[in-house]
């Protein structure tokens, strides 16, 4: 492609300024909404990757499947499994559907027993106070780590270190003090309990064994080796941990990292999805881009017929609309793409979220809109260059 067809053809796009105009704007909203959602979907994965790691992505939890309810859990296996290859660290965990009564208020909650290892194994972040300590489990403390929101909903601000309230277990209240703070959002723990109840509660495991009358766990924490933390590895472990308690296929371990791949996938094919019937508008962009360049073939068929009666060539005036027609095209797509990036980065910005560029999409969508600018550009680029040059310069 010249220099002098480019010119040419942007020389014949500002004459028809109206017309060129409409359809770039055509082209640019079909680029924009791709775009846009691919942009979103990115984000979007981004958001998942992020959350998983701060949640702590290499957890998982061993408990007994619904075959395997007659199965215990006791400290042996907490150090038998925290010995198994791709396991860094294991933890005890109790648990408990329950509900908190602050300042004479209830709420459902959900009842953890931890130990110290909670804050590398299943990602408590205290923001007040601390967490629970090896003493608070030596001792059978009545001590407890609240959720923010909880702490919020009733006191009206995060930091009510010091406080008491009461946990219901085992069908009583029992008094605790709080001790800490954690920090609200998604923990190991609420994702595997996939949000249903937004309100935890941590006490020593220890001190919710005495209550319960349990001296077994319902199940236990681990923490995996990033390196090799998949599903292959969580397969292996499957297999070790019911072979350890001789109970066939009665344990399963719930791995984040497979979880984070569904979720991954499914945003992946629901962005492809309707960036596919964003990209349908392109197509129609390239039928409005094709009756453009029709209608500026009848109107400079006098011009048509003037160049070919000097010497120019059809094979000239077909390269020359099929430029125009090209240029329409990328001209619109690049405004489509600045204007759908610039959409995505404020919107970033005012969910402070990190903007990550599509670049796969953006380049598709320049690919696939200039190629339509070139496939529907072919017919009324053919039409120009079979003028016959005298019955041309007649009309």
């Amino acid at each position: 492609m010249s220099n002098s067809k480019v010119r040419t053809a942007l020389k014949s796009i500002k004459r028809g300024k109206g017309r060129s105009l409409l359809t770039l704007c055509g082209v640019a909203v079909g680029v924009f909404a791709v775009v846009v959602i691919s942009g979103i979907g990115a984000v979007g994965s981004e958001r998942i990757t992020s959350t998983m790691v701060t949640m702590g992505i290499n957890s998982a939890l061993v408990e007994a499947s619904d075959q395997g309810g007659g199965i215990s859990l006791t400290k042996d296996d907490v150090d038998a499994f925290g010995r198994l290859d791709g396991v860094n660290k294991a933890m005890p965990l109790m648990a408990s559907l329950s509900q908190s009564k602050i300042l004479d208020e209830c709420f459902n909650c959900y009842a953890w027993g931890v130990d110290q290892d909670a804050k590398d194994i299943i990602s408590i972040e205290a923001i007040h106070g601390r967490l629970i300590n090896n003493r608070d489990v030596e001792n059978h403390s009545m001590v407890c780590v609240i959720d923010e929101v909880l702490a919020s909903e009733t006191y009206g601000r995060s930091n009510i270190v010091g406080k008491k309230i009461r946990l219901l277990l085992e069908g009583s209240y029992y008094e605790f003090e709080v001790v800490g703070i954690a920090k609200s959002g998604i923990t190991g723990l609420q994702n595997i309990m996939a949000g249903i109840i937004p309100d935890f509660v941590y006490v020593p495991y220890s001190t919710m064994q005495d209550i319960t009358g349990k001296n077994t766990f319902d199940k236990i924490a681990l923490l995996l080796d990033g390196q090799s933390a998949d599903a292959d590895l969580t397969n292996t472990l499957t297999s070790e941990v019911n072979s350890i308690k001789d109970s066939g296929n009665g344990l399963v371990i719930s791995n984040f990292q497979s979880q984070k791949g569904q979720l991954t996938d499914i945003l992946g094919i629901t962005t492809t999805a309707l960036s596919l019937i964003a990209g349908i508008s392109l197509v129609v962009s390239g039928i409005t881009v094709m009756t453009t360049m029709l209608v500026s073939v009848g109107e400079r068929t006098r011009e048509i017929g003037i160049k070919k009666s000097i010497g120019a060539k059809s094979s000239d005036i077909m390269w020359e609309f099929l430029t125009e027609s090209v240029l329409l095209t990328a001209i619109g797509s690049i405004l489509g793409i600045m204007l759908g990036l610039a959409c995505c980065a404020v919107g970033c910005g005012i969910l402070s979220l990190p903007f990550t560029v599509p670049i796969g999409a953006v380049g598709a969508s320049l690919a696939f809109s200039v190629t339509m600018g070139a496939v529907f550009g072919v017919y009324p680029a053919a039409k120009a260059a079979g003028l016959n040059p005298i019955e041309a310069l007649r009309n």
